[in-house]
């Protein structure tokens, strides 16, 4: 797995954020058992630059607490079968690595968010990477039945982590 990190903005948390963010990408490949070593791109920003993010590519004039933009196109969220296919966009040719997608998180939101659902900034910030991993296998939450799928994905992985909300 090649993970890169980039900070756009001072990262005041007192955890290893590199640390657990590595950990949890990990953890979200092995668990949904991708088949392929993987390329994955966190930036850590703050509301303005994911606010500008926002209003770039989606349309969105306000910040959110993260993206996610997949570089592969799934037909069934969570199945790779189609990777199969010699498609060599979908890998890196240097590493020979499937590259997921880019993850940007908003440093502003984690503390906000923790703050104000009463858990740590360290539970936060692996809630939002495990969201957006999902969101790099081709899950989304726009109906109720994705929803619904993608919410328990989301727990089950944070309590296999241990990764809980106390």
């Amino acid at each position: 797995m090649s993970f890169y990190l980039e900070e756009e903005c001072p990262v005041p948390f007192s955890f290893d954020y590199q640390a657990l963010a590595e950990k949890v990408v990990g953890f979200a490949l092995e668990h949904e058992a991708f088949p392929y070593e993987a390329e994955v791109n966190l930036t850590l920003t703050d509301n303005p630059g994911i606010h500008t993010i926002n209003k770039e590519y989606r349309d969105i004039d306000r910040p959110t607490d993260v993206l996610s933009f997949p570089m592969l196109s799934y037909t069934t969220p969570g199945d790779f079968s189609f990777l199969e296919e010699e498609n060599d966009d979908d890998f890196n040719p240097d590493t020979g690595e499937a590259i997921l997608g880019d993850i940007i998180i908003s440093v502003d939101k984690v503390k906000e968010q923790a703050k104000s659902y009463g858990h740590s900034e360290e539970r936060e910030f692996a809630f939002l990477i495990v969201h957006s991993m999902l969101h790099l296998f081709g899950y989304d939450h726009m109906e109720p039945d994705e929803a619904a799928v993608m919410e328990a994905k989301q727990r089950q992985i944070l309590e296999e982590m241990n990764i809980t909300r106390s």
